[in-house]
């Protein structure tokens, strides 16, 4: 739900523009102070924040600057008794969207909302989309090995070497390949993937080398493979070890003559492409069982890089982690959060099997479920369930049945009835208390016993 907070010291412009608001569906907090409202800003995700300007404490300007420098997409409308172009002009020079006079016009007031709240969704839009298409993503990490694939990628790149990367699920293979092409000399080139896994045998030759039409039933126009795509460029095959041996054959073919033929068709075209390839497995286990091409091995690995699992390199974890939480936060549009020592050493306890991956959606489940800062009792709680303790040091007296939850919101659903009951039951449902303890308004946490359905025990 869309959160807005109200800063101003009177009692009647906060009644009046809450109840407008709350009728409109949004959920709306209110102070009268400066101060105060600086402090929700950091510790809540708001999505608009309406300011009066003349304030006692702190002044409605230092706290719209104040408010842009901890959250600095956040849109920020000024209201004003004093409705001078000189401070409308002012609050624009500092960040304001708008700027609205006292008391407020009620059809002007809904429609300069509606329009701040859009703005800030399209500012988060566009991060995202820039994200998704920016450069590609730090190797992070001091350790040794991370050091040496650095290094090969360096000396490797500019040449036109094929490349095997080794590594188990989630290490990172991936974003090596991605640098191996962005150091290269085709990096204006496109880099394709094809996920050799996901895609069945009797499709694989269609999508590595495409067809013509009526070359099969379902071929009902021509279609140009992942080889003619890659001209020029790189062709990423990932999870080599998977494909299969009719389909390694023909691949094996197109890296001897630079050459493929589409299905159905009869003419040789000609293809410049670099090759890089990936796999989770042992190749040379899987070539003694006869699962993979000794040749095709051999064209395939002229360069071998290896990428350790991340519980081999715990101490890249902290570097790590806090750049996943610097850009989750930026996404999600909330205040960044930090770890403490305690949740570092945590974090670097934990046995990592799905590596990399894994970490990121750990990281993303703490900013979610956790505090502003992310402590070791946060990572025991929330960053694996599987292993999870109940915070404030108590054992849980059952394992969690987590087959019950239907999807992750379930599962946050839950988890914070519990956090809350076990808050409640904590201050004898000293329900004030318990929302100053928890840091939310006592109305919210109201609503979420009434949400939850939670009574006290007879």
């Amino acid at each position: 739900m869309t959160k807005i907070l109200i800063i101003d010291d009177e009692r009647a412009i906060r009644s009046t523009l809450r109840e407008i608001l709350e009728y409109e569906g949004y959920q709306v907090d209110d102070v009268d102070n400066g101060i105060d409202g600086l402090r929700l800003i950091e510790q809540q995700d708001y999505h608009l924040v309406l300011c009066d300007i003349k304030m006692n404490k702190m002044d409605g300007m230092e706290v719209l600057t104040e408010g842009i420098a901890i959250r600095p997409d956040l849109p920020f409308i000024m209201i004003s008794g004093h409705g001078m172009v000189e401070t409308a002009v002012e609050a624009s020079k500092k960040g304001a969207f708008d700027f609205i006079s006292k008391p407020p016009d009620l059809n002007r007031l809904l429609i300069t909302v509606r329009n701040a709240l859009e703005r800030g969704n399209l500012l988060t839009e566009t991060k995202v989309l820039k994200r998704k298409v920016s450069k590609t993503r730090e190797i992070l990490g001091k350790s040794l090995a991370i050091g040496k694939i650095k290094e090969t990628i360096e000396r490797v790149a500019p040449t036109e070497a094929r490349v095997l990367i080794t590594g188990a699920n989630g290490s990172g293979k991936e974003l090596v390949a991605k640098w191996l092409h962005e150091k290269s000399g085709r990096a204006q080139a496109p880099l394709i993937e094809v996920n050799c896994a996901a895609i069945p045998s009797e499709l694989i030759e269609s999508e590595l080398f495409g067809h013509e039409k009526g070359s099969f039933t379902s071929a009902v126009k021509q279609r140009i493979g992942k080889f003619e795509q890659a001209d020029k460029g790189t062709l990423f095959l990932d999870e080599i070890g998977d494909m299969s041996l009719s389909a390694q054959a023909k691949v094996l073919r197109a890296l001897q003559e630079n050459k493929i033929t589409r299905v159905g068709g009869e003419r040789e075209i000609e293809v410049n492409v670099r090759i890089i390839a990936a796999t989770n497995k042992d190749l040379m286990r899987e070539i003694d069982e006869g699962n993979f091409r000794m040749d095709l091995y051999h064209r395939l690995s002229v360069i071998l890089i290896h990428v350790p699992n991340l519980s081999e390199r715990v101490d890249d974890i902290p570097m790590i982690a806090q750049n996943f939480c610097d850009e989750i936060c930026t996404e999600y549009k909330m205040p960044v959060k930090k770890f403490t020592d305690s949740a570092i050493v945590a974090l670097k306890a934990l046995p990592w099997t799905g590596n990399i991956r894994e970490l990121r959606n750990m990281v993303e489940r703490l900013i979610i479920l956790g505090e502003k800062t992310i402590t070791d009792v946060d990572v025991k709680t929330f960053a694996n369930p599987l292993r999870a303790v109940e915070a404030e040091g108590r054992s849980t007296s059952s394992q969690t049945n987590f087959d019950q939850f239907a999807n992750f919101q379930e599962y946050k659903d839950f988890a914070e009835k519990e956090y809350i009951k076990y808050k409640l039951e904590k201050n004898n449902w000293n329900v004030s208390k318990t929302a100053d303890d928890i840091d939310i308004q006592r109305s919210h946490l109201y609503s979420k016993i009434e949400r939850y359905g939670l009574k006290r025990s007879e």
